[in-house]
């Protein structure tokens, strides 16, 4: 009887990690995108952060048939696992909202000013628009971030509203 159990553990474990293998083959480009949107200036470093990320997504692994869709799953648990680890990164007190380095005001497209602006925003508010930004519909974003679809919609204009103020009066 033990060996039976043992085998059935064996078992189960070989296909849960065929199927995390699955999963990482199918969301691997999003995963890649969310480590490196974050904005890290080397690339081993988002190399450490997607496999931070894949620690969670292993550790959380049974929660995937709770949620609604895959997709969504790993965007959230991808987000959340980087806004750790950029506040665990920046131990030091919050820049101030009017505080950009200069070399943000030397990019042309301004792309890397809109994303230090949106790395100034409170974590809830930035796991909104980087899910909209990465072509999330609201009502995924509200299944990822626990808030109702009514809510998400008004946080999403308040937070382009805000943003759009920054970046006129930064440019």
């Amino acid at each position: 009887m033990a060996l039976f159990y043992a085998l059935y553990i064996v078992t189960k474990e070989k296909d849960r990690k065929k199927a995390f293998s699955e999963l990482v083959s199918r969301q691997r480009d999003m995963i890649w995108h969310v480590c490196s949107d974050y904005s890290f200036s080397a690339a081993w470093e988002v190399e450490d952060a997607v496999q931070e990320v894949l620690c969670a997504l292993w550790r959380d692994f049974e929660s995937l048939t709770k949620h609604g869709s895959e997709r969504s799953w790993v965007y959230r648990v991808a987000t959340n696992t980087m806004i750790d680890i950029k506040r665990k990164a920046n131990n030091q007190p919050q820049l101030p909202e009017d505080h950009i380095p200069d070399h943000a005001n030397h990019d042309d497209d301004g792309y890397t000013l809109l994303l230090q602006l949106i790395d100034m925003l409170e974590s809830p508010d930035q796991q909104i628009i980087r899910a909209h930004l990465d072509n999330f519909r609201n009502y995924e974003i509200a299944r990822m971030t626990g808030l109702s679809l009514a809510t998400v919609g008004r946080r999403l204009r308040a937070i382009k509203q805000h943003l759009q103020e920054q970046y006129d009066r930064l440019k």
